[in-house]
């Protein structure tokens, strides 16, 4: 028997978590891109000391909706303000289910007047398309799967070039000095012949842009600016280091979707296909429970408080409101003991014996959604859900939210690693034990550069 919708396939599996749990697939997929240029640890070092051009062509949704009501509909759903949205800015949009708890975000790019652009991982995507087919909204969506799914037939091309020689490299491929934009603003850039646009980001904190146009001229314009960058250092990052510099920059790329229970949100699940991503993804980790809900994160576990904005109406906003007033727990970037992680590597040359999950680098995520629980005194205080190692930190860390009493600088924690049982049945998990892993509790962002860029002016 096949199923057609999101809703029978939890029917037959029985529970969110045991769905998710023994997902065949692995971590979010980064297609297409080169897994190195040259090496991952040279090309992290890249977007810190000289300049780094990111390919971000392949790996993302983009959901083109367009209509009368099409900005209604973002300030419907999203938990930002829209007072004042203009055509030369974008927003990290943030949508919630009826409970106030995440849903997914994405960057939403305004294109023209009634027409905008999502971009990011598809859970935010599918929450919109539903509303746009569903809602009384005079609006329309296109979507552009990302190219895992078609087969690399993008409509735009999508680059990032940072580091402390950003400036340079683009004066020089544009041949004058670079607009001064504020941090997600927009501009045009001439490059190759082509006006492009350029959104002023930088994932690292470092100065950079992000700059996108018409799939065809993707590859005049990503070699005009390599040659550019010759000379002060530029390296193309590929995808083995890609996805860590969220682990610098302190964003959380992996909320598992809160849509998997709720009578009001029955309608939804039925909406969503057997195969789509909230269907399909894998939760990984040792954190363990059989309600799902305790996996789902608020807006301001993720580090979103500073978007929520109580100027008008969203799914969600009077339960975000009662949140607000009661933050339990905090963003932070966690730092591994080296001395835990050289005994659960050696545990890897010890015949016959026992071994602890393997940690992949520089990324180690095993699955779609990781969710690993921390401990102080043997009391669970928070999940860590984004691991990794960086180069530039010389340092394996995770992305977590920690119970408020226990998130000072400089605390103390202890970290499971691997899963119970001796792990699930993903293929990415091999028979192991877990092992505990002394952690510190460190700023984030992690990397200082970043830390004052992101700060509000």
């Amino acid at each position: 028997m096949s199923h057609q919708n999101l809703e029978e396939v939890l029917q037959t599996a029985g529970s969110p978590v045991q769905l998710l749990r023994h997902s065949q697939i692995g971590p979010y997929a980064f297609p297409v891109v080169r897994s190195e240029f040259t090496n991952w640890r040279d090309e992290q070092r890249a977007w810190r000391e000289t300049c780094a051009l990111f390919d971000l062509s392949h790996h993302m949704t983009d959901l083109y909706v367009e209509g009368p009501d099409a900005l209604k509909l973002f300030s419907d759903l999203g938990v930002n303000t829209f007072n004042n949205f203009k055509l030369n800015q974008a927003k990290q949009f943030v949508a919630c289910n009826h409970n106030g708890y995440v849903i997914g975000d994405a960057i939403l790019f305004p294109l023209d007047k009634n027409r905008f652009n999502l971009v990011g991982r598809p859970p935010a995507h599918n929450w919109v398309q539903y509303h746009v087919e569903t809602g009384r909204y005079d609006a329309k969506a296109e979507r552009d799967e990302r190219s895992f799914v078609n087969q690399g037939q993008r409509k735009v091309f999508r680059y990032q070039v940072q580091g402390p020689n950003a400036v340079r490299v683009m004066e020089k491929v544009t041949g004058k000095p670079v607009p001064d934009i504020r941090f997600f603003y927009i501009d045009v850039f001439k490059i190759a012949g082509r006006d492009i646009r350029a959104l002023r980001h930088g994932m690292v904190g470092q100065a950079g842009w992000e700059i996108f146009g018409p799939c065809e001229y993707g590859a005049e314009v990503r070699d005009a600016i390599v040659n550019a960058g010759q000379e002060y250092g530029i390296r193309q990052v590929g995808s083995r280091a890609y996805p860590t510099t969220c682990l610098e920059s302190g964003w959380i790329p992996s909320p598992l979707p809160a849509v998997y229970v709720g009578e009001e949100l029955k309608g939804y699940r039925e909406w969503l296909s057997a195969k789509s991503y909230e269907a399909t993804a894998s939760l990984g980790g040792s954190f363990y429970s059989d309600d799902i809900t305790d996996y789902y994160l608020t807006p301001y576990d993720l580090g979103y408080g500073p978007f929520v904005k109580f100027d008008h109406d969203f799914v969600g906003r009077k339960a975000v409101e009662r949140m607000a007033g009661n933050q339990r727990r905090k963003k932070v970037t966690l730092v591994w003991r080296g001395e835990d992680l050289a005994r659960v590597f050696t545990s890897l040359f010890h015949a016959g014996g026992d071994i602890a999950k393997y940690i992949d680098f520089p990324i180690a995520n095993y699955s779609t959604l990781p969710y690993d629980k921390v401990l102080k005194g043997g009391k669970a205080v928070g999940l860590s859900t984004y691991t990794g190692y960086t180069y530039n930190e010389r340092a394996m860390v995770s992305l977590a939210m920690i119970d408020v009493e226990h998130s000072e600088l400089g605390t103390e924690l202890t970290l499971v690693w691997g899963e119970e049982g001796r792990g699930s049945s993903k293929p990415t998990v091999e028979r192991h034990v877990q092992a505990e892993i002394r952690v510190t509790v460190s700023p984030i962002p992690i990397s200082e550069a970043a830390r004052v860029a992101y700060r509000p002016r």
